[in-house]
C-alpha cells in the first residue's frame, strides 16, 4: 500500500460543496474520504454517491447499532451505495455483526456487489479510563478493545477503528494478518489535539501495525490542504522506510 492509500480524509463539514471543494483539492492525494454522520445528516446518501461518481472511494462512518435485522439492512444499503468501507459498533455484539456479515454476503452474491470491508468500532478515541468506569467496563482501555475486537475477528467482520494505542495489542492478540485496523485520533507533529485523548502521529501509527488513518482537521483546516496531506504522505513513508 503506498502512504497516500492509508490516508482517510474526514469530510467533517457543514455542506456539501464544502465536501466537494475538500475532494477536489485532495484528489489523488489521499486514499479515501470519510463521510461521518454531519455530512451524512446534511445532506444525504447522495454526497456518498457524488463522491465516488469522482472516482474516490468512501468510507461510510455511521456506526451502526441496533437490532441485528436493523443493522444488516443498513449495511447492505451501505454496499448498494459503493462505499470501500462502513463500521458497526462491537458493543452490538456478536449476533448483530455476524448478521450483517451474512447479510452482505448474500446480497453481493446476489446482486453482485463489490463487498465493502466491515470494520467494528471498538471504544471511541474520546474515552479515557476514567469515562469507560463510568459506563460500568472495568476492564483497562486496552484489554477492552482486544475483547471487542476478538468478538468481531469471531464473527466474520473485516476488521476494527481502534486508537492507535491499541494496535500493537491488537496485533498480537488476533493472529490475522489480513485484520483490518483503521485508525482515528492520529494528528502529524505539532497539531492540536482537539477532543482526541489517545492519540499517534501517522509514522507512528504505520509503524506500530495500522492500515488505515482517518485525519480530518490537520488536512481540512490547513490553509492548503493539498501541502498538508502531502507533507503526512512524506511522514509516513520516513516511518516506514
Amino acid at each position: 500500500m503506498q502512504p497516500k492509500d492509508r490516508i482517510v480524509v474526514a469530510l467533517d463539514v457543514e455542506t456539501p460543496a464544502q465536501a466537494l471543494s475538500l475532494v477536489e483539492q485532495l484528489c489523488g492525494l489521499v486514499g479515501m474520504f470519510k463521510i461521518g454522520k454531519q455530512l451524512f445528516t446534511a445532506a444525504g446518501p447522495d454526497i456518498v454517491r457524488q463522491v465516488i461518481g469522482r472516482g474516490e472511494k468512501v468510507f461510510l462512518d455511521l456506526k451502526f447499532h441496533d437490532i441485528p435485522n436493523t443493522v444488516a439492512a443498513a449495511g447492505v444499503e451501505a454496499a448498494r451505495l459503493g462505499v470501500s468501507i462502513f463500521n458497526v459498533h462491537s458493543l452490538g455484539g456478536s449476533a448483530m455483526m455476524r448478521a450483517t456479515v451474512d447479510a452482505i454476503n448474500d446480497a453481493a452474491e446476489r446482486e453482485k456487489l463489490i463487498k465493502p470491508l466491515i470494520l467494528a468500532v471498538t471504544i471511541l478515541t474520546s474515552h479515557d479510563q476514567a469515562s469507560l468506569t463510568e459506563l460500568g467496563i472495568e476492564r483497562s482501555i486496552p484489554e477492552q478493545v482486544v475483547h471487542l475486537a476478538r468478538l468481531a475477528s469471531a464473527a466474520g467482520i473485516n476488521g476494527v477503528v481502534a486508537s492507535p494505542q491499541e494496535i500493537s495489542p491488537l496485533r498480537q492478540a488476533i493472529d490475522n494478518p489480513s485484520f483490518v485496523i483503521l485508525t482515528p485520533g492520529v494528528r502529524p507533529t505539532g497539531a492540536a489535539l482537539n477532543d482526541q485523548k489517545r492519540v499517534m502521529t501517522p509514522g507512528e501509527a504505520v509503524k506500530t501495525g495500522a492500515d488505515y488513518l482517518v485525519i480530518g482537521r490537520p488536512i481540512t483546516s490547513a490553509g492548503d490542504p493539498a501541502a498538508a496531506a502531502q507533507k503526512i504522505c512524506e511522514e509516513i513513508e520516513q516511518a516506514v522506510a
